[in-house]
């Protein structure tokens, strides 16, 4: 976050930026600026033998070899004809032997109100305004400050877990330094709100310009548009709040992985929809079509009855429905037995805390055989205040759905309850499958690539909007019609309608989110279009009869229906 602010432009900066608006599209150097002290940090002394294509031979050279190669790879994504400058230190941090900060980057100031600036009244981070008005705001201060942990590894500091040099992920159980500060750059960078999660006060009254991309789903407001009472809230519920940018939604569905968990609640009609779940590590992956049937609240007959940690006494009632259980003294694998021994068909775990999202169900039990879900504490209350209306739930894995994403590729942010902070709002959502760079964990699986951050970044004005990612509009939503005949047995014909010329996907998915065909990928004009599938998959071969879902991508958007093939 920012450490100091300007705002607005002194007059003879602002006059000076109008010889230079023509900025250059020219790669930006990013320089890292050595504030460490003789002996330490990048002055390390120390031995180290070259490693993972890092070639330095101290410890001080390999630290600075990695930060040059995390300000090559953004400097060759980002265009900017202004040096960015990041001030760098190694330094003791906050440690545990079994946790550690890793570090931290961020915008050394902030701007509003400058030639070039797309927004009036918005905050840049310095490296951004620096790139649209094409000259140095503030010519004496760094772009960005950074910090990283010097103790990391030793005893009572992650213990065991060091950085790691290599520039090729090779990591093992050691901390990949380049992952890690590609991530803290990109905050630096603007991947960033400045406003306050915690009471929803804008920075000295002005939004940012990462808060205008901040879709509140409940409000159908951006953060930039609401009030501090209405972003707080959004700042704390789970999967509501999106990055809305139309460069990122055109890239979400080529991005993440189809297929998300869900419970969705098929009646009574007034709380019917699609509730987030937390998955079992244990017992049958949901699938799709996935487990239907009427809840019964479990009783095993001990205080508290609901907690499903002995025998359930009323098996009669449970037997072919789905349970759900309160969460309380026994293990998750306990409860999910007892309600399978009952003859249950799933269960349904409600947390017996606030919080949010639902986090998964631990635990290992080869025995159990049906699916298990947890759930919020509130949303389980909800639940259960409907049995006796005819509560009616699914619990699957939906293929039309993207892991982190809503079905207009919105992505979702990370707003946990309770607000986390230094890490809600200002990172993707962990839901998001594949694992993203600017996730609030570093995942192991991270390589150098900034994957959707890069087209974050082309929504806040880093890189040229391009021509085929247009605002879309409720009105200029495209259309994907039922397949007829459904169900078909040789051929069935696919409608779909385009309000404008688009490139657009039409393919054809199974139950497990696995593509089968690929019936379209061009560009259409706009208008009403046919394509006919024959049932024959990728390979040329007749797929076999069963449930199927057609998928139309066009821009930003996504459609998805359910057709059936018999033999």
């Amino acid at each position: 976050m920012a450490t100091r602010i300007l705002r607005p432009l002194r007059p003879f900066l602002a006059a000076l930026a109008l010889l230079c608006l023509a900025a250059s599209a020219q790669a930006a150097t990013i320089t890292i600026v050595n504030n460490d002290a003789a002996g330490e940090g990048f002055n390390d002394p120390t031995a180290a033998a070259p490693v993972g294509g890092n070639s330095g031979t101290t410890v001080g050279q390999q630290r600075l070899i990695v930060f040059q190669q995390a300000a090559a790879i953004w400097g060759g994504i980002l265009p900017s004809a202004v040096e960015i400058r990041v001030n760098a230190t190694f330094d003791p941090l906050a440690c545990t032997s079994t946790s550690a900060v890793l570090g931290s980057c961020g915008a050394a100031y902030i701007f509003s109100d400058f030639p070039g600036a797309e927004y009036a009244g918005t905050w840049y981070p310095k490296a951004l305004a620096d790139k649209l008005s094409g000259f140095d705001q503030y010519s004496l201060g760094a772009d960005m400050t950074a910090r990283f942990n010097s103790s990391l590894g030793g005893t009572g500091c992650l213990d065991g877990s060091f950085w790691y040099y290599g520039l090729d992920h090779v990591h093992g159980t050691n901390v990949d330094l380049l992952v890690v500060l590609l991530h803290e750059m990109g905050h630096g960078l603007g991947f960033a709100t400045y406003a306050s999660g915690t009471t929803g006060a804008l920075f000295s009254g002005y939004p940012d310009v990462f808060s205008m991309f901040l879709y509140d789903q409940t409000t159908g407001l951006h953060w930039n548009e609401e009030n501090n009472t209405q972003r707080a809230a959004s700042a704390i519920v789970p999967y509501k709040l999106l990055w809305d940018g139309a460069a990122t939604r055109f890239m979400a569905p080529h991005t993440l992985q189809y297929g998300r968990a869900v419970l969705r609640v098929n009646a009574p009609a007034g709380i019917a929809g699609d509730y987030p779940v937390g998955t079992a590590s244990f017992g049958p992956a949901l699938n799709n079509p996935g487990v239907t049937g009427a809840v019964v609240l479990a009783d095993d007959g001990a205080a508290p009855t609901s907690d499903a940690c002995t025998a359930l006494i009323n098996g009669a009632q449970v037997a072919g429905k789905i349970a759900i259980v309160d969460r309380g003294v026994c293990n998750f694998t306990v409860k999910v037995k007892a309600c399978q021994d009952a003859g249950a068909i799933g269960v349904i775990v409600a947390d017996n805390a606030a919080g949010a999202p639902p986090p998964g169900l631990g635990g290992a039990d080869a025995t159990i055989t049906i699916p298990s879900v947890r759930v919020t504490q509130a949303d389980g209350v909800t639940l259960k205040a409907q049995i006796g209306s005819g509560l009616n739930v699914t619990l699957l894995t939906d293929p039309a759905l993207l892991a982190g994403a809503d079905s207009q590729g919105r992505v979702m942010m990370y707003t946990p309850n309770p607000f986390q902070s230094g890490s809600s709002v200002s990172h993707w959502d962990v839901s998001t499958t594949p694992n993203l760079l600017m996730e609030p964990a570093v995942n192991s699986d991270l390589t150098s690539s900034v994957d959707l951050t890069r087209y974050a970044f082309e929504d806040i004005g880093w890189l040229p909007r391009t021509t085929d990612v247009p605002v879309r509009t409720p009105a200029a939503i495209a259309a994907l019609g039922p397949n007829a005949p459904n169900p078909f047995a040789h051929s069935t014909s696919i409608r779909f309608d385009l309000p404008q010329e688009a490139q657009t996907d039409l393919d054809v998915y199974d139950i497990s989110g696995r593509m089968v065909r690929s019936l379209l990928h061009e560009r259409f004009p706009a208008g009403s279009h046919v394509v006919v599938w024959d049932g024959i998959g990728a390979d040329g071969q007749r797929v076999q009869g069963g449930v199927y879902f057609t998928r139309l991508k066009v821009g930003g958007e996504v459609r998805s229906r359910r057709i059936v093939l018999v033999q």
